[in-house]
């Protein structure tokens, strides 16, 4: 009798355990949710409050605030439906998105650019426009600056679009939307790439770029390749054969948001 109830108390405590550590799980999870959300939402009001008080002065950060506008919009239905705390990261990155389009815009108009925005690690691999270039392909005409101008008003904050690092800078067109949109690049994107950012401090090559590679990693990983090699080959001849008393080394083996904007820019590669 007294094993019965030690045994129906043991499985008590078990049970109120379990479902005490499940309930600390669900309210960890939701005050994560919630801090997520509540992150999103300062900077989601941060770009609301941008879009709604500035106006472009020229066609340059007319059209910047009008992509800013656009994330705005996007990030306030990503708020409304996000349930999980990597819903909520999404719409901070939209949000934060949105607020590069309007620093581009401020700088356009001589304005300050107003507080540092969070650091992204893609951007950052991305690049930045440095000098400006001005190709023609294929009869179209294209340019690339490191600044707004008359024939650069298309701005893009860097970062990957379709699996391709895409770098920081103004542009004469908006050559990157239709990756954007599509999620796959045209075949001729390679030689616009080629074309645009040869030489280009700090931009991937174009073998690199078509490969999905940042600047400088593809000559990494290939250092990383033949460094591999050589340690293989330098173990396996070492280690091969060496008998000290006994002892046998032979024996070891050394050895992917859509921004939502389609700009109509119509452009086919």
């Amino acid at each position: 009798m007294g094993t019965a109830i030690f045994l129906i108390v043991l499985l008590v405590l078990v049970v109120g355990g379990g479902m005490y550590l499940a309930k600390s799980r669900a309210a960890a999870r939701q005050q994560q949710l919630d801090d997520a959300k509540a992150d999103a939402r300062r900077l989601l009001e941060r770009l609301g409050g941008q879009v709604l008080n500035l106006s472009g002065t020229d066609t340059a950060s007319q059209q910047a605030l009008a992509d800013a506008a656009e994330r705005y919009n996007a990030a306030g239905s990503q708020m409304e439906q996000a349930k999980t705390i990597e819903q909520a990261r999404l719409v901070k990155d939209t949000a934060v998105e949105g607020l590069y389009y309007v620093r581009a815009a401020r700088v356009a108009m001589g304005m300050d650019p107003g507080p540092a925005l969070p650091d992204d690690a893609e951007r950052e691999r991305a690049g930045k426009v440095t000098e400006h270039r001005s190709v023609d392909i294929e009869g179209q005409h294209y340019e690339a600056s490191p600044e707004a101008g008359h024939n650069t008003p298309y701005y893009y904050p860097g970062g990957r679009v379709a699996g391709r690092p895409v770098p920081q800078g103004w542009y004469s067109e908006p050559w990157w939307k239709p990756a954007l949109v599509a999620g796959a690049w045209g075949l001729g994107s390679m030689f616009l790439f080629s074309a645009m950012f040869s030489g280009m401090s700090g931009i991937a090559s174009a073998s690199a770029w078509e490969s999905g590679y940042d600047a400088g990693q593809q000559d990494a990983m290939d250092a990383g390749d033949m460094g591999g090699g050589d340690a293989g080959a330098d173990m396996g001849g070492d280690g091969g054969g060496w008998d000290g008393g006994g002892f046998d080394g032979g024996g070891f083996d050394g050895g992917g948001f859509d921004g939502g904007g389609d700009f109509g820019g119509g452009f086919d590669f």
